[in-house]
């Protein structure tokens, strides 16, 4: 060790001095240095042995157990407890940890669920933005100030989509937030949110004729439903347009068949689309339609042609996640030549134009919403009734009027020299009626429309209409009347 450290430098050994922590190196000569580094090398060397030497050894006395010794004196050796006891002991406090454990997670839980029931509630239809996030809709199915913000994780777990009604607990909206929040979905369509994540595509379900009718008839004075269930019944799922000139009681009549439905069939939800009305008749109809599943939804004449279009997209999305969760639906649309009107002013030109100025493209969306009505075999059904506006004296309105006929299967004219002579409800009865009405007519009905019609038909509906409604006020019920039109067929040939 010395004659490695001789044949160091002064250089070299201030600094193995250093690193070994000697003091004052730098006036030190080259002999003491080495002295010095010597010396804390012998004491750092001892210091070691020392420590070595006095950890405990293990002694083994003829096979016995072995006993630990230090500095030479024996140490009592430890009793082990019995093996079995410590086990027992063990078990009971690891059971009793679980269940402090899992009464406290379940006290948490019960915790968080009580603050969750206890908060405010909220609701609203769904619109799922482009970034995949939402918000609930609350008063007209468009943006407004009460909205509830939904998170696109709620989203994705419960597979919604536009137009659902969502009903959950929600947080408020705290200083730096515009909107308040949802918590925890409880319902979906009025129904479990699972049962929402495993329903269908609308455009996956098959489409069939009419089978089950809505009957509009309540009361022996109303003729105007009582007329239409026998001319031209409606049926779940049906595609009816009602076409009607200016000043014959079409809002009259939607009223009507909207309060019908909601007496005579309570499952069914109800629907009341108003598109460019007039401000006044949409407060008359809301106060005149009463019912638990009933939604007005309107866009005035003063609002923008925008407005229109995505009103009416909303409800066309809410209509179809309540058919595609099995449920009925009834959409009273007044009119579907203003919403054409509204899409012919928003979309992008196509470069052909009809007469009017009606640009082709513009009917592909009311059509779309018009041809969404179907039964659904096996499932719920989209009934759409529409009325179409004739004798306004555009001839955009005549043609939209033309693009539509024949796309439903059910047609009710309303005639205006009924109107004129004061005779409600002012409907053209040989003009009116139902596709495949054998489906939803018994067969004596069926024969007794059939004379109906054949005795129109041989003169005209404005001489004819008067004498069937008054036959009708006579009778309590269309079953009775149907027994007396034979008598009506064999008055008239008398005279």
């Amino acid at each position: 060790m010395d004659n490695s450290l001789e044949s160091k430098n002064l250089q070299e050994l201030r600094a193995i001095a250093k690193e070994m922590g000697i003091k004052s190196i730098t006036i030190l000569r080259k002999k003491e240095l080495i002295d010095k580094i010597v010396e804390l090398q012998n004491s750092s060397s001892n210091e070691k042995k020392e420590k070595v030497d006095s950890k405990p050894r293990k002694e083994f006395n003829n096979g016995d157990k072995p006993v630990v010794t230090t500095y030479g004196f024996k140490l009592k050796e430890r009793q082990e407890e019995p093996k079995e006891e410590l086990n027992t002991e063990n078990r009971q406090s690891y059971r009793e940890r679980r269940n402090n454990d899992y009464q406290s997670v379940e006290q948490k839980q019960q915790e968080v669920q009580q603050m969750i029931d206890d908060g405010n509630m909220g609701e609203g239809i769904l619109e799922v933005m482009a970034d995949g996030y939402g918000f609930l809709r609350t008063e007209n199915f468009l943006p407004g100030a009460n909205d509830i913000y939904i998170s696109p994780s709620q989203i994705r777990r419960f597979n919604l989509k536009t137009g659902d009604c969502v009903k959950g607990n929600i947080r408020i909206a705290k200083e730096n937030e515009k909107f308040n929040a949802l918590l925890y979905v409880k319902t979906v369509n009025g129904d479990e949110p699972e049962k929402a994540s495993k329903r269908p595509n609308f455009e996956e379900l098959t489409p069939i004729y009419p089978t089950d009718r809505l009957t509009l008839e309540t009361d022996r004075n109303e003729l105007s439903t009582r007329i239409i269930d026998l001319m031209a019944p409606i049926g779940k799922g049906q595609r009816g347009m009602i076409v009607a000139p200016p000043k014959v009681g079409k809002t009259m009549l939607l009223t009507k068949m909207a309060n019908a439905i909601t007496k005579n069939h309570k499952e069914i939800n109800l629907i009341v689309l108003l598109i460019d009305e007039r401000p006044e008749e949409v407060t008359d109809i809301q106060r005149s339609i009463e019912g638990e599943n009933v939604e007005i939804v309107y866009s005035t004449f003063d609002e923008q042609p925008e407005h229109h279009k995505r009103v009416s997209e909303m409800v066309l999305e809410r209509a179809k996640r309540l058919v595609e969760q099995g449920k009925d639906l009834v959409i009273l649309l007044d009119s579907i030549t203003r919403l054409a009107r509204a899409y012919n002013l928003t979309i992008p030109p196509s470069g052909r134009t009809l007469s009017g100025g009606l640009d082709p493209a513009a009917l592909y969306m009311p059509k779309r919403f018009f041809g969404a009505a179907r039964n659904i075999e096996n499932g719920g059904s989209l009934t759409i009734l529409a009325t179409a506006l004739v004798d306004t004296g555009s001839k955009m309105d005549e043609v939209i009027f033309e693009e539509f006929k024949g796309t439903g299967n059910m047609e009710l004219v309303l005639d205006r020299k009924l109107s004129e002579r004061r005779i409600f409800p002012a409907i053209d009865i040989n003009k009116s009626g139902t596709r495949r009405e054998d489906k939803l007519l018994s067969k004596k009905e069926m024969e007794s429309v059939y004379i109906l019609r054949k005795l129109i038909g041989n003169s005209s509906s404005a001489e004819m209409t008067p004498i069937i409604l008054e036959q009708m006020a006579k009778t309590k019920s269309n079953d009775e009347f149907v027994d007396i039109v034979p008598l009506i067929k064999n008055t008239n040939l008398k005279e």
